[in-house]
């Protein structure tokens, strides 16, 4: 027979599970942890007394008005600024780097744009750069617990190589073993597909918040889908999951990058839409800023710019539908270039959905904007960075610090 969890795995347990909900959640008193969590008061407060001596979390007393009478129960906070991990967003134009720390809360960033050619040592180059000038502003006691980087292709899950990426080539550069070692801070960095880093953020953070089946759709230059189903992202075999962009919509129809013709990224991406704009010449914007430029203009009244996107619209209605039929979501997220799209296109879109997805599925699908923004695959990348020092808080703290675990209390109750 095999044995059952032994005290000190349902404290471990425990400490992660209390440290994720005040992560997730924010500040919370005792008695609200000890009623969500339905653990009883003092193994609540054995608990945030580890992670206080860890310097995960802090206790103060209640703020502002609407106290109760009598003695209050303190609350437990994240302590963000001590704790952080390091967040990267790499686009096929842009390029953010973030510290994060604990609670989510974006501490500072470091953006940039880069050349659709320019050289994977150049990206890799404004990235320690980024990352580096962020680190040194950080507390002296300060501790990095994680680093993640979300990059628009198909990534191996065993090993974070990158396998594909359509519009953004870097060769044979090994991207998340590179930064790790130009950044010497004793961590991983891990990389993965920036859609699916999407839909992590919206189901713990954004729209999909409470929603355990849900389809994100994330827009670049290319086209991306991150898949939550019963509450854990679809990753398939291999981590290859969730290529939504080059499902096939319409056979003969335009070239896409991956040498398919009429996948969806090929009728609905960036270049197809100012394609039918009339916008393909150079301009001073490009990406997101040339997309919503199409669209404002649209909703100016511009004949040209209505077409474009009714013709965009009707091929991610289709594939919304063939999607719903598929998956059977409780929601749909649109991110990325593709947040514009739907807001410009929202009526042909569900009009094509009414007619394409069966009946049954579709009663109840939600379709709905990134609720994080133009911030949805930085948030991703955090929360994935996070992940590690949320499931065992105290032995992770204490590998980087390179110092004992404190002995247990009684958390272990």
């Amino acid at each position: 027979m095999k044995a059952g969890p032994s005290q000190e795995d349902i404290r471990r347990h425990n400490l992660g599970t209390l440290l994720r909900f005040v992560h997730l959640r924010g500040p919370a008193s005792r008695a609200t942890l000890a009623e969500s969590l339905g653990l009883n008061r003092s193994t609540i407060m054995a608990l945030t007394s580890d992670l206080t001596a860890a310097g995960l979390v802090r206790e103060e007393l209640p703020r502002g008005p609407g106290r109760r009478a009598g003695r209050p129960s303190l609350v437990v906070r994240p302590e963000s600024t001590r704790v952080y991990v390091l967040a990267f967003e790499v686009g096929v134009d842009r390029l953010v780097v973030a510290r994060v720390g604990l609670g989510g809360v974006i501490l500072d960033r470091r953006e940039g744009t880069r050349a659709r050619d320019s050289d994977p040592s150049d990206l890799l180059g404004m990235l320690v750069a980024g990352a580096r000038s962020l680190v040194r502003k950080a507390e002296r006691d300060a501790v990095c617990v994680g680093a993640a980087l979300g990059f628009p292709g198909t990534v191996r899950r065993s090993d974070d190589m990158i396998m594909f990426g359509p519009n953004l080539d870097v060769g044979d550069l090994r991207l998340g073993d590179a930064l790790s070692r130009r950044l010497g801070l004793g961590i991983p960095v891990s990389v993965c597909n920036d859609a699916n880093l999407g839909a992590l953020a919206e189901h713990e953070r954004g729209a999909g918040v409470n929603c355990d089946n849900l389809i994100y759709l994330h827009g670049d230059v290319g086209v991306g889908g991150g898949i939550i189903a019963h509450g854990r992202l679809l990753g398939g075999d291999e981590g290859f999951g969730g290529e939504i962009g080059h499902m096939i919509v319409n056979p003969g129809g335009r070239q896409c990058a991956c040498g398919s013709k009429g996948c969806l990224e090929a009728e609905v991406g960036e270049r197809t839409l100012l394609a039918h704009a009339g916008r393909e010449e150079p301009s001073d914007k490009a990406g997101r800023d040339a997309v919503r430029d199409v669209v404002d203009a649209a909703d100016r009244g511009d004949i040209v710019a209505r077409e474009a996107l009714h013709r965009v619209g009707t091929w991610l209605g289709l594939g919304v539908a063939n999607l719903v039929n598929v998956f059977n979501p409780g929601l749909v997220i649109f991110g990325g270039t593709l947040r514009d799209i739907y807001l410009g296109a929202a009526a042909q879109i569900r009009s094509v959905l009414a007619t394409g997805a069966l009946d049954a599925p579709r009663e109840k699908v939600r379709l709905r904007t990134a609720a994080l923004g133009d911030d949805t695959t930085l948030v991703g990348a955090a929360e994935f960075a996070f992940a590690e020092v949320l499931s065992d808080p105290l032995q992770v703290l204490a590998r980087l610090r390179n110092v004992d675990v404190a002995s247990p209390s009684a958390s272990g109750r």
